[in-house]
């Protein structure tokens, strides 16, 4: 009697299937969609937090966006290695405390996508 419910069970499984698919795939397209509602909310924001006079772009503590990107991809090859990088900056007239500053600085601007565009560009170019 066992095998037999269990037939009947697994036959009502099989016929169940095709709406518990169609059920999970409309739940993926309205996961998908919310996703892309929220993306497109953040960029809207993004836009909108950008001042129109490029304050963004102003340098921080004296080191533009050009010279940090020159010291990041100098100091590239040596990960984790912030003393590096501080000798470099000095080597270019920028003392540590400035270069902190720097740091912290760009690294908060970078979730302006226009700066981060123009970070990733200077950073690709070669010097």
């Amino acid at each position: 009697m066992g095998l037999f419910k269990q037939m009947k069970d697994m036959k009502k499984t099989v016929e169940a299937a095709p709406g518990l698919m169609a059920q999970a795939q409309s739940m993926g397209a309205q996961a998908q969609s919310m996703q892309a509602a929220q993306y497109a909310a953040m960029q809207q924001a993004a836009a909108a937090a950008a001042p129109a006079d490029g304050a963004f772009f102003e340098p921080i503590a004296g080191v533009s966006l050009e010279l940090y990107a020159e010291i990041s991809r100098e100091s590239a090859g040596r990960p984790g290695d912030l003393g590096h990088a501080a000798s470099s900056a000095a080597g270019r007239g920028v003392s540590g405390e400035s270069w902190q500053a720097a740091m912290d600085g760009w690294n908060a601007r970078m979730h302006n996508p226009s700066v981060a565009q123009r970070f990733n560009a200077l950073y690709m170019q070669r010097g």
